[in-house]
């Protein structure tokens, strides 16, 4: 089991370790403590399916150990202890940050107060709110992580149970209001993420639905017809066969074929990898392998089982023999047909042959072990529920069968932004709900919507024949929006895969409280979040009001000035705002200084694979940069190649601005470049475009409504042979221009379902030359509902200027 081994260093640095007959005190650095008791002495010393990494450089710290007590007192904590079992008064930790003007210590047993939450295994069948436990974050300052009863690696490629007894084994954050630092203290500890292929991050479609092969393709033939993009066809489970008398069971596990609906199989794989797809198939594994199997015997001979009774071979992923056959000889076989990852639908519990080995976890470092030794470090990727922590290691994350309702959908911005405080940034939900619930087409757009702006997008629905996802099956619309925000979520993966290449320090959805701990504010707003490094979301999580045709979002700008990346919008920052939105868009917003690339053509092709042309968009205001990863190994060109991650060189491309001299560099490439420095509405009589440190003639216009405003400079097709650098000097100091509001008020006043001489008097209440406060005053005075007067009045005060 040697190839299922991963690199890890689970031994601590003994000048870390405080111990004595029955206890064990371990310094992971600064901000963290391990906390051991065994009745016998005997202490763990292998890697845990949390913590994997315990050799640290030791903080500074004192002992003062007597007969009946010992203190350590380090930087961070101070701990008094009697030497007996842990308990409430023998075991104490004080802490000296100030997160509390009476300061805060913690007593053995106690829960962290305002923990920030952490996640579920499972959304299945959830309605609204579930219960999400605790991660390592506190608005305290410090949390504990109870260890005691994981699994444990044995360092040859498989998994060992705890040692039985009276054992305790803890972890103790300490950080403060340091959350980022809390955060990295957990991946140093328990691994960081690994990096996704690149088509991951692009739409996948996905239905509980008996497909034919020929009705597959079809429907993927009617998307690309459509200009969809699609990257991962997920198949469920009735690619294999499912019912007949010839089953001795119920039918949800299955590995043959099922030949009436695919009666060629590696066919149908070819069919759509030649459409640019990967696929991924549903498992439900817990049925084990029975003799109607096509594989029955081939699995037998591989175990040593004895098939001469036709006696099933049953699931049982604690046996190193059967794990290992059951992914080289059972799975390989299938995705040597069309298969490129697994979907795992695990539902069964953790409870195994061996207690505290769960199979849940089980399948997933196996899985994943194996995908990443067919494929290369990079390139590993499985489909599965959440097993606790230290899952974060085994991306990507299936949270379930959800319900669709608002209720739900109001959650899953929260749920998915929280799982961060656990370090687990890969989920994939069912993106417009599985199963129940009403047909809402306004709620399935907002869905899309928040889906194309979470970590994985994945269109889901059940077997009905009346809840498919199809964008063209909703009004016409909320099918525009659909398709078009699914054509933006391709256009993001520059962005999206950047984030994923920088090594998994941070997710790429983090609640706001990450980067402003200290504000109240940034707690209040868990819809709002942060998605990647330069952008703002705030998803639209209830219905629009039928007059206005508008919806709202109550949002919180961070400090400093933010436009929407979307409709130019411009907005001060440290404030709350209601923010109305008509169905075809949601509030993102990007913070001055930020640059954010995305594929520059507006109808990408399926499967990701690096764009030969790019959109640049800058938010002027500060200095900001950016620099693009890219895999040589996605180019369209590319010769198929494994690689050791370790020796992947990624491509890089530099992009920086300087606010000071209003210059934007980029580094030497052929990309074809579109620059859009978003709500600059002229064009500067300093410009000048420098391309491979020549001045060039571009396309420069501004664009207004109903485009996105700003100012585009285009830079002709270069020998894509010859790698050139660019350079844009707009002129010292530019600034985001103020923009004419009145468009956009006449826009959304023309389409309220309101009486005419109402329209009038509010527009003529702001306009003209009068003071904002006498605007909003006459405003006001009109005696209409929020609904009416709140989406005049964010475009009022969006800003100050």
């Amino acid at each position: 089991m040697d190839k299922y081994a991963f690199p890890c260093d689970p031994l601590a640095n003994p000048a870390a370790v405080i111990s004595g007959p029955t206890y064990r005190f371990t310094l992971l650095g600064e901000t963290v403590l391990r906390y051991e008791w065994a009745e016998d002495g005997v202490f763990e010393d292998r890697a845990s399916v949390f913590a994997i990494n315990r050799n640290f450089t030791p903080p500074e710290f004192t002992v003062n150990d007597t007969e009946k007590h010992v203190e350590v007192v380090a930087r961070n904590f101070h701990i008094t202890y009697d030497k007996r079992r842990f308990s409430r008064s023998g075991f104490t930790i004080g802490f000296p940050s100030k997160v509390t003007l009476w300061g805060a210590d913690w007593h053995y047993g106690e829960t962290a107060k305002d923990n920030l939450g952490g996640t579920a295994r499972t959304l299945d069948e959830v309605d609204g709110r579930c219960d999400m436990g605790d991660g390592i974050l506190s608005r305290s300052g410090f949390a504990t992580l109870d260890d005691s009863d994981t699994m444990l690696f044995d360092g040859q490629g498989f998994i060992a149970p705890r040692k039985s007894g009276d054992r305790i084994d803890g972890y103790m954050f300490v950080y403060g209001h340091d959350y980022k630092g809390a955060m990295k203290a957990f991946y140093d500890i328990s691994g960081r993420q690994p990096a996704l292929p690149r088509w991951a991050l692009g739409n996948w479609w996905s239905r509980y639905h008996p497909y034919s092969a020929d009705e597959y393709i079809q429907l993927m033939d009617t998307f690309a017809k459509r200009r969809v993009p699609l990257s991962v066809a997920v198949v469920d489970m009735d690619w294999h066969q499912v019912k007949g008398d010839h089953i001795p069971h119920a039918g949800w596990t299955g590995y043959s074929w099922n030949k009436e609906l695919f009666p060629d199989p590696s066919g149908f794989g070819k069919a759509l990898h030649d459409r640019g797809l990967k696929i991924t198939l549903n498992d439900h594994p817990h049925g084990g392998i029975h003799h109607h199997e096509d594989l029955y015997e081939t699995m037998a001979k591989a175990i040593g089982h004895d098939t001469s009774k036709k006696a099933p071979i049953l699931f049982n992923p604690t046996d190193p023999k059967f794990m290992d056959a059951f992914l080289s000889v059972l799975h390989r076989s299938i995705e040597k047909e069309a298969c490129d990852f697994w979907w795992i639908d695990w539902q069964q519990g953790p409870i195994s042959r061996i207690p505290g080995l769960d199979p849940l976890w089980l399948l997933n470092y196996f899985h994943f072990q194996d995908h990443v030794n067919q494929n290369g470090e990079g390139k590993g990727i499985i489909f599965s529920r959440y097993a606790g922590p230290g899952s974060h290691r085994y991306p990507v994350g299936f949270s379930g069968d959800s319900i669709r309702t608002w209720e739900s959908l109001r959650f899953q911005p929260e749920f998915t932004a929280t799982a961060s405080n656990l370090g687990y940034g890969w989920w994939s939900h069912d993106i417009g709900g599985h199963m129940d619930g009403i047909r809402d087409d306004e709620m399935a757009t907002r869905w899309v919507q928040y889906g194309v702006f979470s970590p994985i997008f994945r269109l889901h629905s059940s077997y009905s024949q009346w809840t498919s996802k199809e964008p063209w099956n909703f009004r016409a619309e909320h099918c525009y929006a659909m398709e078009h925000f699914m054509q933006f979520r391709h256009r993001m993966v520059p962005y999206l895969q950047t984030t994923n290449l920088l090594g998994g320090a941070e997710p790429l959805v983090r609640p706001l409280y990450w980067e402003y701990p200290a504000r109240s504010e940034a707690y209040e707003k868990p819809n709002e979040y942060f998605f990647g490094p330069h952008l703002v979301v705030a998803p639209i999580v209830h219905p629009r009001n039928p007059a206005t045709n508008l919806a709202s979002a109550n949002v919180w700008v961070p400090p400093g000035r933010h436009v929407d990346i979307f409709t130019g919008a411009i907005y001060d920052g440290d404030r709350e705002i209601l923010m109305y939105r008509s169905i075809e868009t949601i509030p993102v917003l990007a913070p001055e200084g930020s640059i954010i690339p995305l594929e520059a053509d507006l109808f990408p092709q399926n499967g990701c694979m690096n764009p030969t042309s790019l959109e640049i968009i800058i938010v002027v205001g500060k200095d900001g940069g950016f620099t693009i990863l890219e895999n040589p190994q996605d180019d369209a060109d590319a010769e198929p190649s494994r690689e050791n991650g370790d020796s992947i060189e990624y491509r890089k491309i530099k992009l920086d601005y300087k606010q000071s001299t209003g210059r934007l560099s980029v580094s030497e490439s052929t990309k074809t470049w579109k620059f859009k420095f978003l709500s600059l509405m002229s064009i500067p009589p300093a410009l000048k475009v420098h391309v491979a440190g020549v001045v060039t003639t571009c396309k420069i216009h501004v664009e207004d409504m109903p485009d996105t405003p700003g100012l585009v400079v285009e830079i002709p097709a270069q020998d894509s042979n010859h790698k050139v650098d660019v350079l844009i000097t707009l002129g010292p100091e530019p600034q985001l221009s103020v923009l004419d509001r009145s468009a956009r008020l006449k826009s959304w006043l023309l389409d309220f379902q309101i009486e005419f001489a109402v329209k009038d008097k509010i527009l003529a209440a702001v306009e003209g030359n009068k003071s904002l406060a006498s605007k909003i005053g006459g405003l006001m005075s009109l005696g209409l509902e929020a609904d009416y007067t709140g989406p005049v009045v964010e475009l009022l005060t969006g800003e100050s200027r």
